[in-house]
This record gives C-alpha cells, structure tokens and sequence, in this order.
C-alpha cells in the first residue's frame, strides 16, 4: 500500500461540500477538516505507487473549490494501532 497525505487549500465557504466531495473519489481513504494553515488533509491509499499521480492530479486538484495541493508521500508507518492488531490474540482487554 502507498500512501499520501495532501495538504488541501479550497474555497472558505465550501470547504464542507468539497471535504465530501474529496471522500467520494477512488484512492482517498480519509478527508479531515483541519485549523491551520490548510483548509482540509486528505490521506490517499492505493496499491500503486503511479496511482498516487493519478488521485492528486488527476482527482483531487481537479475538484471544484480546490485551489492549492501539497502532497507528503509516506515512506514508512508506525501506529501503535498496527501493534496492536499485530499482537492481538482475540482476547479482550484485562481492564
């Protein structure tokens, strides 16, 4: 799995029409309205690393409200979540 989280600048007054938008399109696993200096982070997945072209691109610069992309490709994960699940034995919590 590749992924990529897109710093998104749009249109202050659609910012949650084009937050649905952005979570409709194939690739985009998560769209987060953020504070800050970006309107909207999206995380993008796909199998293919030439994918991620064609989802910021091809997809997401193209939305209406979009005006600016900047885009982090993940080299590695770390997530206690991952750990956790990796461990996890189907046993519940002792809490």
């Amino acid at each position: 799995m590749n992924t990529a989280i897109v710093h998104i600048e749009c249109a202050t007054d659609s910012i949650p029409e084009v937050a649905e938008a952005l979570a409709a399109l194939p690739g985009v696993s998560e769209v987060y309205s953020v504070a800050g200096n970006v309107d909207l982070i999206a995380i993008v997945r796909v199998a293919r690393f030439d994918e991620i072209a064609e989802v910021i691109a091809g997809r997401i610069s193209k939305t209406p409200g979009v005006l600016n992309t900047e885009s982090h490709i993940a080299f590695r994960a770390y997530s206690k979540h991952d750990l956790e699940d990796a461990f996890a034995i189907g046993l519940p919590d002792a809490d």
